[in-house]
């Protein structure tokens, strides 16, 4: 099992210390993500039950997204997408504890300064580390906020043809630390780093990637592991995303051992127990 490092995050001059795997619930506030278990839409009483389970169950974090990024999503406006997460966030901070840590979802730069400025988000997480939206790097600098940097190739209708590497890993973490850097040159002082599995990676790679978890740790920063119900594990098991649980369960419970920060699951019950589970075996 490997050693657990710890780290403090800025989450609106709250200084949060980041001492276990945190457990970050999904919130899909869209009609089309790729596991249809999770989808909310924008009806506010399904918002609310989801919330409140989380809650329940012992989520640390809620990440809210409103715009589904599963290879061929049909595209929405900034002016839909933030409505849609307008709406949750409100719900959120309706039903959720007051120190609930909030991060939305989103490549768009002015929609992540709206749901931070407007909505009270704490977290921006980019799927595209600033690739989809030049301004987005910016932007984060100047809300003075943690940023979630992950790796992508192209976009959600292309990822899957990117796939090329000379070593995912070592191709991956060249890729994400050029960014740091530069997020670094900004004056942004909390990055989140997530690998990005299952976006411009085969099933091969992920799992390589999964393997070599400690080499990503070892850039030093936090980082988010998010592989519930990917197609990393219901293509290998020749199941399907609502057949996933078991192997989301399995591969949290890796990610956790390896020393991850952040898992990023639609199951947060069975994340909370993962994390119990691996806590109770000690950390050297």
């Amino acid at each position: 099992m490997a050693k657990f490092h710890n780290y403090s995050i800025n989450i609106g001059g709250r200084l949060v210390e980041i001492d276990r795997p945190q457990v970050m619930g999904i919130l899909n506030v869209t009609p089309d993500s790729f596991y249809s278990g999770s989808r909310c839409g924008v009806d506010e009483e399904v918002i609310r039950h989801r919330v409140r389970q989380m809650v329940a169950e012992g989520a640390d974090m809620i990440d809210i997204g409103g715009y589904s990024s599963r290879p061929g999503a049909g595209d929405i406006s900034p002016e839909e997408e933030y409505s849609r997460l307008s709406t949750g966030l409100r719900i959120i901070h309706e039903e959720a504890p007051a120190d609930m840590i909030v991060s939305v979802d989103t490549f768009r730069a002015a929609v992540a300064r709206r749901c931070v400025e407007e909505c009270g988000a704490h977290i921006i997480n980019d799927i595209s580390g600033g690739d989809l939206d030049s301004d987005m790097h910016a932007t984060v600098a100047e809300l003075r906020v943690p940023y979630i940097l992950m790796h992508m190739r192209g976009t959600p209708a292309t990822m899957n043809t990117l796939t090329q590497y000379e070593c995912v890993t070592a191709d991956v973490i060249k890729e994400l630390q050029a960014k740091a850097f530069h997020l670094r040159q900004l004056g942004v002082n909390d990055i989140i780093i997530d690998p990005g599995f299952g976006f411009s990676k085969t099933v091969e790679q992920n799992y390589e990637m999964m393997r070599d978890l400690g080499e990503f740790l070892a850039m030093d920063y936090p980082v988010l592991v998010g592989i519930s119900r990917k197609s990393m594990i219901y293509r290998l098991l020749g199941t399907s995303p609502e057949e996933a649980l078991n192997g989301t369960t399995v591969l949290n419970t890796i990610a956790a051992l390896s020393g991850a920060h952040i898992l990023r699951v639609h199951d947060v019950k069975e994340a909370v127990e993962a994390v119990k589970i691996v806590g109770a075996l000690g950390r050297d």
